[in-house]
């Protein structure tokens, strides 16, 4: 028998969609669009960074940055964003949402600007410096993965949560797709104004010193989009279930969200004090009751974010190298730094544009029709073949005539990753444990699709890299550790569509009832008794 649910709960999962539904996507969703620019713009300009600090004087080839300083500066944010998704997650459930919700803005503000200052004595320090910030800047981003999602679901209503917490994370799309265009126009500013003589020559000499401000200016930028929200991330009420169901303060509950949906809505002294009384009757997350009811959610959530994100930063940090492999972007001796910098970052947007964003929005539209289960199969299993099309026939594809069409079904395994687990790993765990370990069971969820961006971040880069150098010394084609390297995402992707199936189906359902809080904790009361 279950508790009779508290009218200000019952208020929101069956309010009609309003306009704070659509504030709170947009103050959220920012800060996801930082997040992934953030995240994702190091990639657009990791081959400046060594064409700047590490080409070496009368060379005939640009620089390029040593294997594992390139895996340190694409992958230092992944882990301070494991760390703070873990910490902010476990303090969001301390504290409440709204508290930690500006510590983590004000942290991202503060190392975007401090990454594009990174100084040093030699190209070392550098990239020691770019490092330490951006560990701290993944640090504050990984707090906004539990938090956004965590306050979306509890501020959304049942019919369409699916949709809200999606489009919070589809934000994510923009930030890349920002990415890209903010690096189109500023390498076409310094390209168009720092043309010399040596431009069409000297791959060395043409990269000039304005160049360094290129690639600070593009990691400075994202401090802007996360400033711009920390007002109205302020002004949003604490969320409804964590002050009474986690805070056990009803009345102040009601008084919020009667403001926010401007009904009147009772403040129920009595479900208060029962609140209050059945506090020692929670089990915590290391409990046995926790591991009898929502063990093997939390092993299906973190198991195919984990493996689902092996498989995306791989794809989104290290497509350069793959465009570069099939011959998309020409070889940098032909052109100068800056002229790197905006092929690069054209051909990244492009894949944003035709088949990152839509895949999002698939999502958003659907989510509550088809279902989180559904969906998240669905992607997994056409990722894994379009993984596998590419990487077992990959000599057919690197031909210049089938380029093109190596593009489209790269494309598409980017589509169905966002169409797909990418978005059903945020939203459902943000739907299916209780309230007082909403943040905390998220935060887990999301360190360890963060342990998989580093395994991809580190592992794939060296395993790409190195292969490919040892295999062309012993006379092997040019691009066999990328096709290795995707043959090994495909097996990833289809072991992400087995551990689906612990993964529960949300749809519909209120978040009480999905986390079984009520039943749950009634069933505690009677074999207490």
């Amino acid at each position: 028998m279950a508790k009779e649910q508290l009218q200000v709960l019952n208020a929101l999962d069956v309010a009609k969609t309003q306009w704070y539904h659509f504030t709170a996507i947009i103050i959220a969703g920012m800060g996801f669009f930082t997040d992934s620019y953030d995240l994702f713009c190091i990639s657009l300009v990791t081959k400046l960074l060594g064409r700047i600090y590490y080409h070496v004087d009368g060379a005939k080839n640009p620089g390029t940055l040593p294997p594992n300083v390139s895996a340190a500066v694409n992958g230092v944010a992944f882990c301070g964003t494991l760390s703070g998704q873990l910490f902010f997650g476990w303090l969001g459930d301390k504290m409440g949402r709204k508290k930690v919700y500006g510590i983590t803005l004000i942290l991202m503000v503060l190392c975007s600007v401090c990454s594009g200052l990174s100084f040093g004595k030699d190209p070392k320090g550098v990239m020691v410096t770019l490092c330490f910030f951006r560990f701290w800047l993944g640090f504050g981003i990984g707090g906004d993965y539990p938090l956004s999602a965590t306050i979306m679901s509890e501020y959304a209503n049942k019919k369409t949560r699916g949709a809200f917490i999606a489009a919070v994370f589809a934000m994510q799309g923009f930030g890349i797709l920002g990415g890209g265009i903010f690096a189109i126009i500023v390498s076409s500013v310094f390209k168009a104004k720092f043309k010399a003589p040596a431009y069409q020559v000297d791959p060395i000499g043409s990269t000039v010193p304005q160049a360094d401000y290129v690639w600070r200016i593009i990691l400075m930028f994202g401090a802007l989009p996360a400033a711009l929200t920390y007002y109205w991330r302020m002004k949003m009420p604490e969320t409804a279930r964590y002050t009474a169901l986690v805070a056990k303060d009803a009345k102040q509950a009601a008084a919020d969200m009667s403001k926010v949906l401007q009904v009147d809505i009772e403040a129920e002294p009595q479900k208060i004090e029962k609140l209050n009384q059945e506090t020692a009757n929670s089990f915590g997350l290391f409990s046995k009751e926790f591991v009898r009811l929502h063990g093997l959610h939390l092993l299906g959530t973190t198991t195919t974010w984990f493996l689902l994100d092996i498989a995306f930063y791989s794809q989104n940090l290290f497509q350069k190298d793959i465009f570069s492999a099939i011959g998309w972007i020409s070889s940098a001796k032909t052109m100068n730094a800056i002229e790197e910098v905006y092929k690069i970052a054209r051909a990244q947007t492009l894949i944003a544009l035709c088949s990152t964003v839509p895949g999002y929005w698939f999502t958003v539209a659907l989510i509550d029709k088809m279902g989180r289960f559904a969906i998240q199969l669905m992607g997994f299993f056409f990722m894994t073949v379009f993984m596998f099309a590419l990487a077992i026939p990959y000599n057919h594809w690197t031909h210049k005539d089938n380029r093109i069409g190596f593009v489209v079904m790269y494309s598409l395994t980017f589509f169905f990753s966002n169409f797909g687990p990418n978005a059903t790993t945020f939203v459902v765990p943000a739907e299916i444990f209780p309230a007082r370990l909403r943040s905390t069971c998220h935060g887990i969820s999301a360190a360890s699709g963060k342990l998989g961006a580093i395994v991809g971040a580190f592992g794939f880069l060296y395993l790409a890299q190195n292969q490919d150098k040892s295999k062309a010394d012993a006379g092997y084609p040019a691009g066999i550790g990328v096709r290795n390297s995707l043959l090994a995402l495909g097996v990833i992707n289809f072991l992400g569509m087995l551990f689906t199936f612990l993964v529960p189906e949300s749809k519909g359902k209120s978040l009480e009832q999905m986390s079984g809080e009520n039943e749950h904790e009634h069933e505690l009361e009677q074999e207490q008794q």
